[in-house]
């Protein structure tokens, strides 16, 4: 593991709730992640409600998304502080759905603020080339770093794909759908070369299989220490040395 402060994410298609939702708060409650970037969340009727009920049944709490992000949704810890959130929609494609992404820029003690954004592609080509050239522009406006989780509706050698990932470190993973037979990476964990990727996985387990039609993908990260932290350093090394 890096020098810095650890942090674990983890992206996930939950398949709008339609499996075992008992099985899924299990999984998530095992990950233990920091910070849960969901797809196919509550985006309808009592929305707030049930997406406040899904964070506390992973033992999270509710950041951004939703309705506002059309079904995307970015969960935390107490130990993550959003500073913001906002949302984009892309365009509608008469007779498709709906869709966009979430932003939350955060902050964990010690680090300097970072972005996490959630989105999920259409699983038509030309118009998820087209909202993923939407984000890249969103998340190429940002000077802080950038966590992206993503269900992308693609492989990792299709546009969409290569144009989200120029400039940021793709960790790679097992498939990751369909969950009871996976053969196909189409969920991603896209991070910004500043932060360091110390492991990735995803966890084809009887919980997993149970919870989604995708599989889980968790990363666990190790964010730089803020520059306030390295002054500090300096400040008490200084005064040592004089005492």
């Amino acid at each position: 593991m890096g020098v810095g402060i650890g942090l674990r994410v983890v992206t996930y298609n939950v398949h709008s709730l339609r499996d075992d939702v008992g099985a899924l708060a299990l999984l998530m409650r095992e990950l233990e992640p920091d910070i849960a970037i969901i797809q196919e969340a509550p985006r309808r009727w009592r929305w707030r409600t049930r997406c406040a009920r899904l964070a506390h049944s992973f033992g999270l709490y509710y950041a951004a998304g939703g309705l506002p992000a059309l079904g995307n949704l970015i969960l935390t810890t107490l130990r993550v502080r959003v500073e913001s959130t906002w949302h984009l929609r892309y365009p509608l494609t008469p007779g498709r759905h709906m869709r966009g992404a979430a932003f939350a820029r955060c902050t964990v003690p010690g680090t300097d603020p970072f972005v996490v954004s959630g989105s999920h592609l259409s699983t038509h080509d030309r118009e998820r080339e087209a909202q993923a050239t939407l984000l890249l522009r969103a998340l190429d406006s940002f000077h802080d770093p950038v966590i992206l989780g993503a269900d992308l509706n693609e492989t990792p050698d299709g546009p969409a794909w290569q144009m989200l990932a120029s400039g940021r470190t793709d960790p790679g993973s097992s498939p990751t759908f369909p969950a009871r037979s996976p053969d196909r990476r189409i969920d991603a964990l896209l991070i910004d070369p500043r932060i360091t990727v110390d492991s990735c996985f995803v966890a084809d387990t009887p919980l997993a299989v149970q919870s989604s039609d995708h599989l889980p993908l968790t990363a666990d990260l190790t964010f730089p220490h803020h520059r306030a932290h390295f002054v500090e350093q300096g400040r008490e090394f200084m005064i040592n040395r004089k005492g």
